[in-house]
C-alpha cells in the first residue's frame, strides 16, 4: 500500500460522504454532536480545532458497555486502535495505536497512559490497562499522530482517563452485574460537594471462572479523587488508587491444532504448574493548578507508588518457575501554560515544563513445581529506570485562517541492572542511557466553520522496557542477562486529516499517516513465560482512519469508525515485505443507537425510558509470528453485540437494567496472539456467545 493510495482513498471517501451530508444538511434533527476540549499535544483546545487525530469516548459510552472492566470494551470505537480483550486476567488486555504496542505479550507497551493527570506508564515505556476505574470515569481521550510525541519516549499515542467530578449534593450509586462463565461485577460509589471541597470514591470487586481452563481471577479496587478549591485562581487534586488481585490465573495460549480441537482448554502445562499472577498495587498523587493571571496558569503533580507482582510459569510437565516483583515509583512535573496576545486580533498559545520520573523493582526468581516454591532463588535484580524530560509547544494564529504548531521535547531516558546473584558465575548487570529530541511541526487550515483541514509531521522514539532488556536469546532459550544491544526505535511521522461537521448533528473525521521506523522492537523469541527482544532494520506503517457520527433524529443515532493499515518490514532485511505480527489490516466498528425519549445528554441525566444498540465489530486476519506462516495466521471475524437498558424512578433514587449479548452469533475465533510464542502457542481464543446482566442505582442523599 502506497502513501499516495491512502491519500486518493481519504479524497475519495470525502467526496463519497457528500451525498450523506447533503441530507444531513436538509435533514438536521434537534440533537447535536457534543463539542468537548481536549488534550492536543500538551495544549487544551477544541476538539475540532486540534490539528491531529483525537477520539473522544465519553460517560454515556463507558457506562452503556456493561461490567466496565475492560478498557478494550470502549476503546475499540476509536479509530486505529486495536484493542483485544485477551480474556485473560494474567496478562492484561492487549492494546496498540498505529501499530505500537502490538509486541506486548503482557501489559502495555508503545503509548503512554494517564490517568487523572498521574502516568500509568514507567519511564520505560511498561504501563497495565487493570488500574484504569471505568466505573468513576467521566470521559477517556485517545490522541494519536506526531503530537503524542511531545509525551516523550513509547508515545505511538495516548490514553487519557479522567474521574467524573464530584455530585453537588451527597450521591450514592451502586451497580451488580451477573454474567456468563461466573462472571461477577459490583461497584459501589459516593460522591459529594461540601463548599470548596469536592470528594469521589469508588470501590469495585470483579470475579470470573472463566470461558477456558484455568482461567478464573478476582480483583478489588478502589478509587477516590479529591478536589479542593483553595481560592478562586488555585485548584488541587487529591488521588489515590488500590488495586488487588488475589489471583489471576494463566490459560496460556494455544497452537493452532489445540484451538480447532478444544478453544475451552489450557494450553501446555498450564495446569500442571498452576500458572497464574498476584498482583498488589498502591500509589497516590496530587496535581496542583493555579492562575497567574487571566491568560497564564501552572500546573504541578507529583505522585508515588508501589506494585508487587508474584508470578507462576510453566517450564515443562514436571517443573516450572515463579518470577516476583517489588517496585517502587514515583514521579513530578511543572508546566507552565499561558497566552499571548499579538497585534490585530493574532495570538500565540504556549506551554513548556519537565517530567520527571522514577521505577524500580527488585526481581527475584527460581524454580516451582505444582505452582509452588521449591528451593533456592537464582535470580536476584533491582532495575531501575528514569527519565527527566522536558517540552514545549506553542500553537500560532498569526495568519487568518491558519494556526500553526511547533512543539519539542528533549527526553533522557536511563535504564539500570543491578545483578545481586552471582553464585550461578554469571553477572547480568547492565545500563543504558538513551536520550533523543523530538521535534512536531504542523498547521491547520480553517476552510470555514464546518471544515478545518490539518497536516502535521514529527519525530518519535521508543526505547526497550525493563522487562524486555533484562531478557537475551541463547539459542533456543531465553536467559535473565542484561540485553544491552537493544536501542531504541526512532520514528517519523507524518499525518494529514480533516474535520468537516456539515451539520450540528453530523460529523467526519479522517486522516491519513505515514509512520517510518528504523531500528524496530520486535520479538526474537517467547519461551517459558520469558521473552527476548531484539530490533528490526526498518518497518513502515502506512493507513487511513475514519470515524463518523450521525443523529437520524432525536431518538435515532449511528456512528462508525474504520481503520485500514498496512504495517510491514521494510526491504533489506530477511523479513522484507512481511507483515508486523499482531496488527490487522482493517478494522470496523458500526453501531446504530435507539432511545425511547431520546438522547438527551444522558451522561448528565438519569436514563429514562428504554435504550437499545446493535454494534457490529469486525477485523482482518493477521499474523502472530514474523515469518507470516500458516501456523501463525489468525482468520478475521465480524461480530454482532446487542445491548438493551432500562431506565426508571422510584422515590428519590433512579435504576437503570441493562442486558447484553455479545458475540450474537456464536463466532468462533482467536481474539488475540502471543507474538513468536516459542511453541507455536499464539492464539488466545474469542469468548462464545456470552451475556451480562445488571442493574445500577442513583440516590441522592
Amino acid at each position: 500500500m502506497t502513501y499516495g493510495k491512502i491519500f486518493a482513498w481519504h479524497m475519495a471517501l470525502l467526496s463519497s460522504l457528500s451525498i450523506t451530508c447533503a441530507y444531513a444538511q436538509t435533514n438536521q434533527p434537534n440533537q447535536a454532536t457534543d463539542e468537548v476540549l481536549v488534550q492536543s499535544g500538551r495544549l487544551t483546545q477544541r476538539q475540532f480545532d486540534a490539528p491531529t487525530s483525537i477520539y473522544t469516548i465519553d460517560a454515556e459510552t463507558i457506562r452503556s458497555s456493561g461490567p466496565q472492566v475492560n478498557l478494550s470494551d470502549v476503546l475499540a470505537r476509536a479509530p486505529g486502535v486495536v484493542a483485544f480483550n485477551r480474556n485473560n486476567y494474567a496478562q492484561d488486555v492487549q492494546i496498540s495505536i498505529r501499530g505500537f504496542g502490538a509486541r506486548s505479550a503482557f501489559g502495555l507497551r508503545g503509548f503512554r497512559l494517564i490517568t487523572d493527570g498521574i502516568p500509568a506508564t514507567t519511564p520505560d515505556g511498561q504501563g497495565q490497562a487493570s488500574t484504569v476505574s471505568l466505573t468513576s470515569a467521566e470521559k477517556i481521550e485517545v490522541l494519536t499522530g506526531p503530537l503524542a510525541q511531545l509525551y516523550g519516549n513509547s508515545a505511538g499515542g495516548v490514553i487519557q482517563v479522567f474521574t467524573r467530578e464530584a455530585e453537588l449534593t451527597p450521591t450514592a450509586q451502586a451497580q451488580v452485574f451477573k454474567g456468563s462463565y461466573g462472571l461477577e461485577r459490583n461497584d459501589w460509589q459516593f460522591s459529594q460537594r461540601m463548599g470548596n471541597v469536592g470528594f469521589v470514591a469508588d470501590y469495585s470487586t470483579f470475579n470470573i471462572q472463566g470461558y477456558r481452563d484455568n482461567s478464573q481471577a478476582k480483583r478489588e479496587q478502589l478509587n477516590s479523587v479529591t478536589t479542593v478549591d483553595l481560592s478562586a485562581d488555585t485548584r488541587l487534586k487529591l488521588i489515590a488508587i488500590v488495586f488487588r488481585m488475589p489471583f489471576a490465573k494463566d490459560p496460556l495460549g494455544l497452537t493452532a491444532a489445540q484451538f480447532l480441537t478444544n478453544p475451552k482448554q489450557a494450553g501446555n502445562f498450564a495446569l500442571a504448574n498452576d500458572t497464574r499472577k498476584t498482583v498488589n498495587q498502591e500509589q497516590a498523587g496530587a496535581v496542583l493548578e493555579h492562575k497567574l493571571d487571566k491568560d497564564t496558569r501552572i500546573q504541578a503533580r507529583i505522585y508515588g507508588g508501589n506494585r508487587d507482582n508474584l508470578q507462576y510459569q510453566a517450564a515443562s510437565a514436571t517443573a516450572g518457575s515463579w518470577v516476583g516483583l517489588e517496585r517502587e515509583f514515583q514521579g513530578l512535573g511543572l508546566q507552565i501554560q499561558g497566552k499571548h496576545n499579538l497585534s490585530h486580533g493574532k495570538s500565540v498559545d504556549w506551554v513548556a515544563g519537565f517530567d520527571q520520573d522514577y521505577a524500580g523493582e527488585n526481581r527475584q526468581g527460581g524454580p516451582a513445581a505444582a505452582g509452588q516454591k521449591t528451593g533456592s532463588i537464582n535470580r536476584k535484580e533491582l532495575n531501575e529506570s528514569t527519565n527527566r524530560d522536558y517540552f514545549a509547544q506553542a500553537n500560532w494564529r498569526v495568519v487568518n485562517d491558519w494556526t500553526f504548531v511547533t512543539g519539542v521535547r528533549q527526553s533522557n531516558v536511563q535504564l539500570k541492572s543491578k545483578d545481586d546473584y552471582l553464585t550461578d558465575g554469571v553477572n547480568g548487570s547492565g545500563s543504558v542511557n538513551y536520550q533523543a529530541a523530538n521535534p512536531v511541526v504542523g498547521a491547520t487550515w480553517h476552510v470555514n466553520d464546518k471544515l478545518n483541514l490539518y497536516v502535521n509531521q514529527g519525530k518519535g522514539f521508543e526505547t526497550p522496557t525493563l522487562s524486555e532488556s533484562v531478557y537475551t536469546k541463547s539459542g533456543n532459550a531465553v536467559v535473565g542477562l542484561f540485553n544491552a544491544n537493544l536501542v531504541p526505535s526512532r520514528s517519523q511521522h507524518l499525518e494529514l486529516g480533516s474535520k468537516w461537521t456539515p451539520s450540528p448533528s453530523t460529523r467526519f473525521d479522517a486522516a491519513v499517516f505515514r509512520i517510518k521506523t528504523d531500528n524496530e522492537i520486535v520479538t526474537s523469541l517467547s519461551v517459558g513465560g520469558r521473552t527476548a527482544f531484539t530490533n528490526a532494520s526498518e518497518t513502515l506503517r502506512e493507513g487511513l482512519e475514519f470515524s463518523a457520527r450521525h443523529a437520524l433524529n432525536s431518538n435515532w443515532r449511528t456512528q462508525l469508525t474504520a481503520t485500514v493499515m498496512s504495517a510491514e518490514y521494510a526491504s533489506g532485511t530477511a523479513l522484507a515485505g512481511k507483515s508486523l505480527p499482531g496488527i490487522p489490516q482493517k478494522q470496523l466498528f458500526t453501531s446504530l443507537s435507539w432511545a425511547e425519549y431520546g438522547f438527551q445528554n444522558a451522561s448528565k441525566k438519569p436514563l429514562q425510558g428504554k435504550t437499545a444498540s446493535l454494534d457490529w465489530v469486525a477485523r482482518s486476519g493477521l499474523w502472530a509470528n514474523d515469518l507470516n506462516d500458516a501456523s501463525g495466521a489468525a482468520p478475521g471475524y465480524g461480530l454482532i453485540n446487542a445491548k438493551l437498558k432500562q431506565g426508571f424512578a422510584w422515590g428519590q433514587a433512579n435504576f437503570e437494567a441493562y442486558l447484553g449479548v455479545d458475540n450474537l452469533t456464536d463466532k468462533k475465533a482467536v481474539s488475540s496472539v502471543i507474538i513468536n510464542q516459542a511453541g507455536r502457542q499464539y492464539f488466545e481464543p474469542l469468548l462464545p456467545r456470552n451475556w451480562v446482566i445488571g442493574i445500577s442505582t442513583k440516590l441522592n442523599l
